[in-house]
C-alpha cells in the first residue's frame, strides 16, 4: 500500500434526525460510548471486500479500553416546570357559589330591611336611676363607732333590689297594675317578633320582661339604673314609675323587718331580766316570811349588843365575887348568890354564842346565824344582779327603739323617670349591620369548607 492509496470507505452516514436536546452524560459513560464507536468502526473495516492487507496489517487493533470507572451518584433531576395557567373561564361551581351569596347573604338581609323599615314597630325608653340609701345615727361613744356607721354601705340592700327587680313577684304585681300583656302584645299582628304573643304565660312574660327592661348595676357603689322599653312613650315611663314604686315599697319592708327585730330582741331581753328580778325579790320574801327575820344584819347586831351587856354583868358579878372571897367567910350566902349569878350569866352567853354556831338546838330557837347570813347574802347578791340586769335590759330597749326611730332605708331616685320624644328601638341599622355580619361570616365559611374538600380530590 502507497501512500497515493485511498483509505478504505466508510460506511454512509445515516441520514440526520430530527434535532432533539441530547441529555448530558457523565464522564464515564462518554469513555464507554467513545470506546463503542472505535469497536464498531475496527469491525467494519474488516468486512470490506478487496482491502489491501498491508493497509490491514499496518492498522493494528487499538488496546482494549480501560474499564470506565464507577458512576458517581446521579445527581436529582430538576422539577419539571408546569406550564403557565391558562384564561380563567367560568364554570358551574362559580356560579353555584354567587347564587349561595344571594341566597344565604342578600336575600336575608333583603327581608330584614323589609320587615325592620315596614312592620317593626318603634319602641320608646324611659330611663330612671336610683339607689338605697340609710340614714343611722352616729354612736356618740367613740370614734371607731361613728366609722362603723360611716363605712356600713348598702350594697346587700342593692343586690336583693337588683334581684327583686328580675322576679316574678314583682312582674305580677305590675302587670296586676298596668296590664303588661296588654301593653306588649297590642302590635303582636303587625310586630309579631317584638311584640308580645296574646295570652302569654307568665314565664313567656317573664321572659319578654327581660327584653324590655335592661337593668345596669354597680355592686360597688350600690347605683342601679333601668331602661324600660314600651311602644308607647308614656306607658314606658308609667312602667319605670311602677318598678320605682314597688321597690320603694320592698325596701321598705325590709326597714320595718330590720327595725322589728332588732326591738323584738331587746324586748325578749327586757322581758327576762323582768322575770328574773321578780323570782329573785320572791326569794328573798320567802327567807324573810320562813325565818322571821327581816335584816339579818339588824338582828346580829341586836344580838351582838346583848353579848356585850352579858359581858358587862358577868365582869362586875366576878369583881363581887373575888371582893366578898376577900372579905367575907366562905360561909357567908352572897358568896353563893355570887356564884349562882355567874353561873347563870356564862350559861346565858354560852348560849347566844351558839347562835352564830351550828345551832339547831331548842335552846337557840334552830337558829344558825352563819347559815342564815350566807343564805341571805346569796338572795340579795341574786336581787342585785337581776335588778341590774333589768335596768340594762331596760336600757337596751329604750336604745333599741330609739335607733329603730332614727334607723331608715329608703329608695332614693338620682334619675327621675323619663319620657322620650322619638322612638330609639329598634336601632335598624346596628340590628341590620349585625346580622349582615353573621351572615356573611356563614357563607365564607361554607365556600372555604367546599374549596378545602375539593382541592382534597
Amino acid at each position: 500500500m502507497t501512500d497515493n492509496q485511498s483509505p478504505p470507505e466508510k460506511s454512509a452516514p445515516k441520514p440526520a434526525a430530527a434535532k432533539v436536546p441530547a441529555p448530558r452524560l457523565t464522564a464515564a459513560e462518554r469513555d464507554a460510548t467513545k470506546a463503542k464507536r472505535a469497536t464498531a468502526k475496527a469491525k467494519r473495516a474488516a468486512a470490506v471486500p478487496g482491502a489491501n492487507a498491508g493497509v490491514a496489517a499496518a492498522q493494528k487493533p487499538k488496546a482494549a479500553p480501560k474499564p470506565a470507572p464507577k458512576p458517581a451518584a446521579a445527581k436529582p433531576a430538576a422539577p419539571k416546570v408546569r406550564p403557565p395557567a391558562g384564561i380563567a373561564r367560568k364554570k358551574k361551581r362559580h356560579f353555584g357559589i354567587v347564587f349561595s351569596f344571594i341566597l344565604l347573604v342578600l336575600l336575608p338581609l333583603g327581608v330584614a330591611s323589609w320587615y325592620l323599615w315596614t312592620r317593626a314597630v318603634d319602641q320608646f325608653p324611659s330611663s330612671v336611676a336610683f339607689t338605697v340609701r340609710r340614714e343611722e345615727a352616729p354612736s356618740t361613744g367613740s370614734l371607731l363607732g361613728s366609722l362603723s356607721v360611716l363605712s356600713s354601705a348598702s350594697s346587700s340592700d342593692s343586690d336583693i333590689l337588683f334581684e327583686f327587680i328580675q322576679s316574678q313577684e314583682l312582674v305580677l304585681a305590675i302587670d296586676k297594675t298596668l296590664d303588661l300583656r296588654t301593653i306588649f302584645a297590642r302590635h303582636h299582628e303587625q310586630d309579631p317578633y317584638f311584640s308580645l304573643p296574646p295570652d302569654s304565660t307568665i314565664e313567656v312574660l317573664l321572659d319578654y320582661w327581660g327584653d324590655m327592661v335592661r337593668i345596669s348595676y354597680a355592686p360597688g357603689t350600690g347605683l342601679i339604673k333601668l331602661r324600660v322599653l314600651a311602644f308607647d312613650p308614656n306607658e314606658a315611663q308609667n312602667i319605670a314609675a311602677e318598678i320605682f314604686s314597688e321597690s320603694s315599697q320592698m325596701i321598705n319592708k325590709l326597714s320595718a323587718i330590720a327595725r322589728e327585730d332588732s326591738i323584738r330582741y331587746a324586748r325578749e331581753d327586757l322581758d327576762g331580766a323582768v322575770e328574773q328580778l321578780k323570782q329573785a325579790r320572791y326569794d328573798v320574801t320567802a327567807f324573810r316570811s320562813r325565818t322571821q327575820i327581816i335584816d339579818p344584819n339588824a338582828d346580829i347586831q341586836l344580838q351582838m349588843g346583848l353579848l356585850n351587856t352579858l359581858q358587862q354583868q358577868l365582869g362586875e358579878e366576878l369583881i363581887n365575887y373575888d371582893l366578898l372571897r376577900e372579905n367575907t367567910r366562905e360561909t357567908d350566902p352572897r358568896i353563893l348568890q355570887v356564884e349562882q349569878r355567874i353561873a347563870a350569866i356564862r350559861k346565858r352567853i354560852r348560849q347566844e354564842r351558839q347562835k352564830f354556831g351550828s345551832g339547831g338546838s331548842d335552846d337557840t330557837d334552830g337558829r344558825d346565824y352563819v347559815k342564815v347570813i350566807a343564805e341571805f347574802e346569796r338572795l340579795i347578791v341574786d336581787r342585785e344582779f337581776a335588778e341590774q340586769k333589768y335596768t340594762s335590759a331596760l336600757s337596751n330597749f329604750d336604745l333599741a327603739q330609739t335607733k329603730a326611730q332614727r334607723q331608715s332605708r329608703y329608695l332614693a331616685a338620682y334619675i327621675n323617670p323619663t319620657i322620650s320624644e322619638s322612638s330609639q328601638y329598634p336601632d335598624r341599622l346596628m340590628i341590620l349591620g349585625l346580622l349582615g355580619l353573621i351572615l356573611f361570616s356563614v357563607w365564607s365559611t361554607l365556600v372555604l369548607i367546599y374549596y378545602s374538600l375539593r382541592d382534597r380530590r
